[in-house]
This record gives structure tokens, C-alpha cells and sequence, in this order.
């Protein structure tokens, strides 16, 4: 049986990044709002989601944009739905259990779902 690491540090999760939009970049599903609607130049984005994340999960303050409204924004020019917000979700998951097991793994997965639920509040059911 082969043991995973954890994730420990900002390269595990630029790891983590670059398998996940390997996965989100051709999902049927979502991802248009990267190729088409943001035109996602991924080269220049993963640092910055990698601050993000690097930010929610070791509580550094690398990350100084306000992730909300980028995501309302590309809501106002593609419509989110639950169900985008479900796939993302799921592949991100999907993509921490294939390569990490641990303590931060779990967190990262959990921040996920709670970050996913408050873009959903805060774009599609905010005037529900």
C-alpha cells in the first residue's frame, strides 16, 4: 500500500493546483468559465491561487486579492449554477484524495466546500 504525504507546504499545493485545473480546464461542465470566460492564462494564475490557498490553509497572508469579487464578476458575465459549484467541489476533492492523505488534506477539502457554499450564497442566491 502506498502512503501519501500530507500537504506541507506551498509546493504540495502547487502540485495540488496544477493537477486539479489539469482536470477542471477540460471538464464538460466548468470549464468554459476558465478558457472562455476569464481566459484563464494559467502560466500567471497559479501563483496567485497557490497564495490563495497557501493563505486558507497555513493562515499566511500571501494572498492579497479579494477572491469574491473576481468570482461575482465572472458570475455577471456566465451565470453560475449549483451545479458548477457542485463539480468544482468534486474535483478538487477528487484531486486532494488522489495525491495527499492527512490533517491538511482534510482542512483543504473542508475550506473548499465552505468557500464553495459562500461563493454560491454570495452570487446565485443572493437575491433569493
Amino acid at each position: 500500500m502506498i502512503t501519501k504525504n500530507d500537504i506541507n507546504n506551498r509546493d504540495d499545493l502547487l502540485a495540488l493546483m496544477e493537477a486539479f485545473y489539469a482536470k477542471a480546464l477540460k471538464d464538460v461542465l466548468i470549464q468554459h468559465f476558465f478558457n472562455e470566460v476569464a481566459h484563464l492564462n494559467l502560466q500567471s494564475h497559479l501563483p496567485i491561487i497557490v497564495n490563495f490557498w497557501e493563505s486558507v490553509l497555513f493562515d499566511t497572508a500571501t494572498y492579497k486579492g479579494n477572491v469574491m469579487t473576481v468570482h461575482q464578476h465572472l458570475h455577471q458575465l456566465s451565470p453560475f449554477t449549483q451545479a458548477h459549484f457542485n463539480r468544482w467541489v468534486s474535483l478538487f476533492q477528487q484531486t486532494v484524495d488522489e495525491l495527499f492523505a492527512g490533517e491538511n488534506a482534510e482542512k483543504i477539502k473542508q475550506r473548499a466546500q465552505s468557500i464553495a457554499t459562500i461563493m454560491a450564497l454570495k452570487t446565485i442566491y443572493k437575491n433569493a
